[in-house]
């Protein structure tokens, strides 16, 4: 069976990581991006030079028609995606700023907070589950879920050098962990294993919105004494993608450096 992965938001941090990774180990690898064609352009570049096969493919993930028209070009240049990382999302992204308390969100925002991180998993995982599903004549499948330690933890609070504001953002990314435990057990009698990893603050060119000093602070807050690094998150994710986690369905790994 041919290997074929999406990954939402593939172009930088994270998910370009994972397309990156995906490639060396032998997938079809489809770079979803909004706005960063050079970049995911780049990510297809590299995974093309070291001998594998990407495309990149322009979809909103916030808009249904986006999602559902780039799941068609994906099984029409690479065949049916075998594994999803939804990795779209954020909180900064959407506000264009660090956070917002909820007393001063306003609906808009809180509807783009769980367009991005929510809507977008449940849309992508639906079209991913028609084709991996063995009751609609698939092979079966893998999806994994970029949630975020703060589905758990609630903000670190800014007294101890956190930032003040990711109520909505954490809300969004608990809904995430509820979805994928329920969607786990919906579907594991047709072949797809659905997981989620719940990293802490990682180096990304997201979090340059906040700013190195903010970086530092949150480091401050980590026992491991430092961020997370994309490629640790790919690791993961790669694993769980993998026949090595063939037992492993509705399981979250918190990759916080111990937070």
């Amino acid at each position: 069976m041919e290997k074929v992965i999406l990954v939402t938001a593939g172009s930088r941090g994270i998910g370009a990581a994972i397309c990156r990774r995906a490639g060396l180990e032998g997938y079809r690898v489809a770079v979803n991006y909004h706005q960063s064609e050079a970049e995911a352009n780049r990510v297809v570049a590299d995974i093309v030079a070291a001998g594998g096969v990407a495309n990149a493919y322009r979809a909103d993930v916030t808009i249904e028609d986006d999602v559902v028209a780039m799941f068609a070009a994906i099984d029409r240049d690479l065949g049916p995606a075998t594994a999803l990382v939804n990795n779209a999302g954020g909180g900064s992204i959407v506000l264009g700023k660090p956070g917002v308390r909820v007393d001063e969100a306003t609906r808009a925002e809180m509807d783009a907070m769980l367009a991005l991180n929510l809507t977008s998993t449940m849309m992508c995982a639906r079209e991913a589950i028609k084709r991996m599903s063995t009751k609609r004549g698939g092979k079966g499948g893998a999806i994994v879920n970029i949630s975020s330690d703060c589905a758990r933890r609630g903000g670190v609070s800014s007294r101890k050098g956190g930032v003040e504001g990711l109520v909505l953002y954490s809300a969004a990314k608990a809904a995430v962990d509820g979805f994928t435990l329920t969607l786990a057990v919906e579907v594991a009698e047709e072949g797809i294993r659905v997981n989620a990893i719940r990293p802490a603050t990682i180096l990304t060119p997201a979090k340059d919105i906040y700013g190195k000093e903010h970086v530092a602070n949150m480091a401050k807050t980590i026992p491991l004494g430092r961020p997370g690094r994309p490629e640790e998150i790919a690791d993961c994710a790669m694993f769980l993608l993998s026949d090595k986690a063939a037992f492993a369905t509705a399981a979250f790994v918190d990759m916080t450096g111990g937070r």
